[in-house]
């Protein structure tokens, strides 16, 4: 159960006029099509917010404040959410353009991860950094001490990595790794619920020099533990989103393949990643932008124009893939359900939105997101049921 805050009582009313009439501004009212906004994290400095679902249904969102990892949780289907708890502080938290803390959940415990370092570098980067991991097995009320996953030092400190949990307890976390100053794409495994973790695993090095060093890479379980990574890579000039696959719990990885039919020839970094949808059967969808477009594409499939977006997230739920994105950076936050073909739109002012669900796509989607511009905190929605709860 979450732990029972008093509040004065003119203190609750202020508080709940004032997200009241937030949400009046900035949210699209609850309805049969619309899901309903709460407003999950209270602070201007919360930032990058990411979801994940335990096996027991409970609800875990963490998120950067400053230079400190905090995590709040939910036991009523992210309807209202407990006060944050601090996880870690890391100098120079990596926070920004899809950087910051991300979290997973397996055999009974919850696992977070994030890069810090030292000085600031080109887009949030930093001059030093090291990915490192946290783990509770108390639902998230107290926190190990962190561990190390990179074992070059600051070879992590691009800033930029992503986190997933298996069928079976496993974690993932992968990384772009800049030893010898050429991005690519390095990963640990756990099998024991991030109590340890396995030796580096390099799963992807270009074969004309780095890849896209500024766009986050994405890795996603399926229901049967096959393992997915995706990366925006640099070859020949073009800038477009390639995946690979694991059959065998990250021991091997089988070669990678371009994404969609397009290319998009672009010198610069674009700084936006995507996403990946892995569902039962092996089926995956992913989610990525192009040049200010963003489109939905299954592996080995022509890519499916979902309109003007960017910051591209996605998942697996009980009727099919989640998507979610922004029509701009910050801008209205939009979302497409399984079977529909015109997205609905959740805020109106947003930023950094991430969705999540169980590994076996049952129980709650929940997407997070910053509110913007400014930051008033981190509001969530619960995807899966529209419209059937108020916010608080």
């Amino acid at each position: 159960m979450m732990p029972h805050v008093a509040h004065d009582s003119r203190t609750y009313r202020r508080r709940s006029a004032l997200a009241a009439a937030l949400l009046a501004l900035l949210a699209i009212g609850a309805g049969p099509d619309r899901p309903q906004a709460v407003w999950a994290v209270k602070d201007r400095e919360a930032r990058q917010p990411q979801v994940t679902i335990a096996a027991d249904g409970r609800v875990y969102l963490a998120f950067g404040s400053g230079n400190e990892i905090r995590v709040a949780s939910s036991d009523d289907g992210a309807r209202s959410f407990s006060d944050p708890v601090p996880v870690g502080t890391l100098g120079m938290l990596a926070l920004g353009m899809r950087r910051g803390p991300r979290i997973a959940a397996g055999q009974g415990a919850v696992v977070v991860s994030a890069i810090g370092g030292a000085g600031g570098g080109p887009y949030g980067g930093l001059s030093a950094g090291d990915l490192w991991s946290w783990r509770s097995t108390d639902g998230g009320t107290t926190w190990s001490e962190p561990i190390r996953l990179n074992q070059i030092e600051s070879s992590a400190r691009e800033g930029l990595h992503a986190m997933a949990g298996g069928p079976q307890g496993q974690i993932a976390c992968v990384w772009i790794d800049l030893r010898n100053n050429r991005a690519h794409i390095r990963g640990v495994l756990s099998t024991d619920g991030g109590a340890t973790w396995g030796p580096e695993i390099l799963i992807h090095q270009s074969p004309e020099g780095p890849i896209c060093p500024c766009c986050h890479p994405s890795v996603a379980f399926g229901p049967d533990g096959s393992l997915y990574v995706m990366w925006r890579d640099a070859i020949s000039g073009a800038r477009d989103m390639y995946l690979c696959r694991s059959l065998d719990g990250g021991k091997t990885f089988e070669p990678s393949q371009k994404l969609g039919l397009g290319t998009w020839p672009l010198e610069v970094c674009p700084m936006d990643g995507g996403a990946i949808a892995a569902g039962p059967e092996r089926q995956v969808t992913t989610v990525w932008m192009r040049d200010g477009r963003l489109y939905s594409a299954d592996p080995g499939q022509p890519e499916r124009l979902l309109g003007p977006g960017v910051q591209g997230w996605a998942s697996w739920g009980p009727s099919g893939p989640f998507l979610t994105w922004l029509d701009r950076r910050p801008g209205r936050l939009l979302e497409l359900r399984p079977g529909d073909t015109e997205p609905i739109e959740l805020f109106r002012s947003a930023n950094d939105p991430s969705v999540a669900s169980s590994i076996n796509g049952q129980g709650p989607v929940v997407a997070a997101w910053e509110a913007g511009p400014g930051g008033s905190g981190i509001f969530v929605a619960r995807l899966d049921e529209p419209g059937d709860h108020d916010a608080e």
